[in-house]
């Protein structure tokens, strides 16, 4: 029996807010949805905000290609407001583990990376899969995650102030909490 093939998707963005802020937006489980592809379908399942620390077990449900997926993520590492790890309990993946990284880059801004490990169930046949379309399907959910992040932790404009349709928090579309 081969040893199975993990590979590795990484990706970075700088942003123009304070790291804890960017950090508490992550810490709150039932914000994935905002930063997930619409064509997912992507619920959280477990009841909450979840508390997030080392062992918090979170529910999800998303369809892709048409087909449900059931997945859950355990908090492996939960360090505040720095780092924080989460791999998968249950789900379409033989490892996925995925560390979210906040670093300071100078007064009001951080650099936030995604390092996920994953690998594939069925040997060559997810070894083809993989090459076929998993990649490329990893890929445009975090294009999209970023973008997404991007929108939602922006600083307001004078015209964002003016429009009672958006979000009124310090920070975008996001509202710490107080």
């Amino acid at each position: 029996m081969s040893p199975r093939r993990a590979y590795l998707l990484e990706r970075s963005q700088r942003l123009e807010l304070p790291a804890d802020l960017a950090f508490e937006f992550y810490a709150n489980a039932l914000n994935l949805a905002a930063i997930t592809p619409p064509w997912l379908s992507f619920k959280v399942m477990t009841p909450g905000p979840p508390e997030m620390r080392p062992g918090a077990r979170i529910d999800y449900r998303l369809q892709l290609h048409g087909v449900p997926i059931r997945w859950r993520t355990r908090i492996e590492a939960w360090e505040p407001p720095r780092r924080f790890v989460d791999v998968q309990v249950r789900g379409p993946y033989t490892l996925w583990e995925h560390t979210h990284t906040f670093e300071p880059d100078g007064p009001g801004a951080v650099v936030i990376r995604d390092r996920v490990r994953y690998a594939l169930p069925f040997g060559p046949l997810g070894r083809i899969a993989h090459n076929a379309f998993v990649r490329r399907d990893l890929e445009q959910i975090f294009d999209y995650r970023q973008q997404a992040v991007a929108e939602q932790l922006r600083p307001q404009t004078a015209q964002d102030q003016r429009d009672p349709g958006v979000w009124r928090g310090e920070y975008g579309r996001y509202s710490p909490s107080p």
